[in-house]
């Protein structure tokens, strides 16, 4: 199984979002199958097979995360961080802004899916190079 030093070694190669796709191929050679990220405070749930799972602690103090998700605005802000004009910090502080409480990566469909606080969709996104 996985560990999250495994991981903290794959997520250290990513600079912006333009290197999501490889470290999402990362994870699953690590044997992650589905993972689910908190922008409030960075930390981060990993599921395996066999029921395994494991956490990355918070990463930064706490977010404030928008009442009023705004997608139109996480959109712009989400295609600058893919075409690496963000570094995470910021694409995070990005997120709270817009409302975005966390996304969640399955690497089975090879989908990305972000979510508010009240638990809605607010966009569900192919990985590319799936």
């Amino acid at each position: 199984m996985f560990t999250t030093e495994q991981i903290k070694a794959a997520h250290s190669k990513v600079k912006s979002g333009a290197n999501f796709p490889h470290y999402v191929q990362d994870l699953i050679q690590l044997g992650v199958t589905f993972y689910e990220a908190y922008v409030t405070d960075g930390h981060i749930n990993y599921f395996g097979r066999d029921n395994y799972q494991t956490s990355a602690a918070s990463k930064y103090d706490p977010l404030v995360i928008a009442e009023e998700s705004n997608i139109a605005q996480f959109q712009q802000d989400l295609k600058a961080h893919q075409q690496g004009q963000t570094d995470y910090m910021t694409f995070c502080k990005d997120c709270a802004r817009s409302g975005v409480e966390k996304w969640a990566v399955c690497m089975e469909q090879m989908t990305c899916t972000y979510y508010d606080k009240a638990g809605n969709e607010m966009l569900m996104e192919i990985i590319p190079g799936a």
